[in-house]
């Protein structure tokens, strides 16, 4: 059993995050989802220094087009400016921190403050323009023209990244290259990012962004996707037996029985995990995760058919390694659906230890034919989202772990990780580790493991090296905490 630190003293020292995150015996602290104060070292730690998914380039096509959305939590604008680069603001005016703009959406060239009237272009740049009501109002009067309007813009973060239309920032300006952090995980960001024929970023999004909260700790979805084939007989059985997927003969994804389990372990073959890095994957043999059969649209199957043939071919011609198709997350918070039927984007926002925003993106081809685009954007919004019959399963699960674990008797008892310790074998990937059998915690460890360190504070030089203390693989034995083995 992990020993929970003394909440009785009043001295605020920060909880030591290593304490609580046993990864070489597959044993985690409840209390790292629910305790406020690692959740404040998580928005300064993590969430302010990370790279972060901001949107879509697809969704600011035309200069002066913006998109508001966030940053752990803090509001910014993604825009795009007359110069047709995008550009991420912090959306709070400079003078007394009034959002400039209120609006989800929309086309602007200026952004003025509601509140005393300071003007900023649509690249953040307090505005140049004479007159009392422009820039900064009383700018050659109260200020004396005295104000370095030059250091007044809307406040941008360090890094800003476009790849392949997908759009990343990071608050810290010494964080590592984009490509660095990323990784060969890059394989899975590339499938997401290109069309469905293998066009290199070739996608771009539909049907707006779906917004909602849920009752639960951020965490649980990030680990959602990144390797949890575990959950999914479980959970979500109930969609296997109503069949809103795309069907087999059985009128399910994969038919009824025996034969339908095995064909949907099928599809998740491996779980890919970067122990230093922290990302995470399903995956599978292209050749056992062929595109879906439609029953009711055979002219769409047939249809994606030859997309799908098209993107192997294509993969194969630039050397990329087979699979990388199967749900993953990019650490810390966007997991995403890199090739699947649906193809989406889901971060999970933290609010509170207790409440997450989720924001979902659709993801299809830019020149998909329009009944093929139609059709899929009904089946995203039935399949995913608040509405959708697998999210509301997950979201259940989400909430009553999250809720359940908030109790003072609830946060002395870990929870188990240690499924697949020991299970692991080196992986063509460079940095990867790669688990074969079907189900397996080796993700969620690596996950927490460097969630553990970059909260804690821990350096960039020293983060991007592997540490010293030990493995982060999981080649430790499987361990019951002693609270379970005393029967408490």
């Amino acid at each position: 059993m992990i020993t929970q630190p003394d909440r009785t003293q009043a001295d605020h020292t920060p909880p030591d995050l290593s304490a609580l995150v046993d990864v070489e015996n597959g044993i985690i602290s409840r209390q790292i989802f629910v305790d406020e104060s690692i959740f404040a070292m998580e928005m300064k730690n993590l969430f302010g220094r990370a790279w972060l998914f901001v949107g879509h380039e697809s969704q600011i096509p035309h200069p002066g087009d913006y998109f508001t959305s966030r940053m752990g939590t803090d509001a910014v604008l993604m825009t795009r400016g007359t110069d047709d680069q995008v550009y991420v603001l912090l959306n709070s005016c400079r003078h007394r921190g009034m959002k400039v703009c209120r609006y989800d959406e929309g086309n602007t060239m200026t952004f003025t403050c509601p509140y005393h009237g300071w003007s900023y272009s649509i690249d953040g740049e307090i505005v140049d323009t004479p007159g009392d009501l422009f820039g900064v109002p009383q700018f050659g009067g109260a200020y004396g023209r005295k104000l370095r309007r030059e250091d007044w813009g809307l406040v941008r973060p360090g890094r800003v990244e476009n790849y392949r239309g997908l759009i990343f920032a990071t608050w810290d300006a010494g964080a590592p290259d984009f490509a660095d952090y990323v990784g060969t995980f890059v394989h899975w960001l590339n499938n997401l990012a290109d069309s469905m024929a293998g066009v290199r970023a070739g996608a771009e999004t539909i049907a707006g962004v779906q917004r909602w909260r849920v009752p639960a700790n951020w965490k649980f979805v990030a680990e959602n996707f990144l390797g949890d084939s575990y959950h999914a007989d479980t959970t979500h059985s109930s969609v296997e037996t109503v069949g809103i997927g795309p069907a087999g003969p059985g009128g399910t994804r994969h038919g009824t029985g025996p034969d339908a389990l095995a064909a949907r372990r099928a599809k998740f073959q491996r779980s890919v995990s970067y122990p230093l890095l922290g990302h995470g994957a399903c995956d599978s043999p292209d050749e056992v995760r062929p595109s879906p059969t439609f029953t009711d649209r055979p002219e769409l199957t047939e249809y994606f058919a030859e997309m799908n043939a098209r993107k192997q071919e294509i993969r194969r011609e630039q050397g990329a390694p087979p699979g990388a198709n199967g749900p993953a997350t990019l650490f810390p918070s966007m997991s995403f659906h890199a090739l699947g039927f649906p193809k989406s984007i889901l971060v999970a926002h933290p609010v509170s230890p207790w409440e997450t925003e989720m924001w979902r993106w659709y993801v299809v081809d830019k020149d998909m034919r329009a009944d093929a685009r139609e059709w899929l954007r009904h089946y995203y919004l039935r399949y995913s989202g608040p509405g959708g019959m697998t999210e509301q399963d997950d979201m259940e699960n989400w909430d009553y772990a999250t809720n359940a674990s908030r109790g003072t008797q609830a946060q002395t008892f870990d929870y188990n990780y240690a499924q697949g310790i020991g299970m692991t074998t080196p992986c063509s990937l460079d940095g990867a580790v790669e688990s074969t059998h079907w189900s397996t915690e080796e993700n969620a460890r690596n996950f927490y493991a460097r969630w553990a360190r970059i909260t804690s504070g821990e350096s960039w030089a020293d983060l991007m090296t592997e540490p010293t203390t030990p493995n982060t693989i999981g080649n430790g034995t499987i361990a019951q905490s002693p609270s379970a083995r005393a029967g408490v």
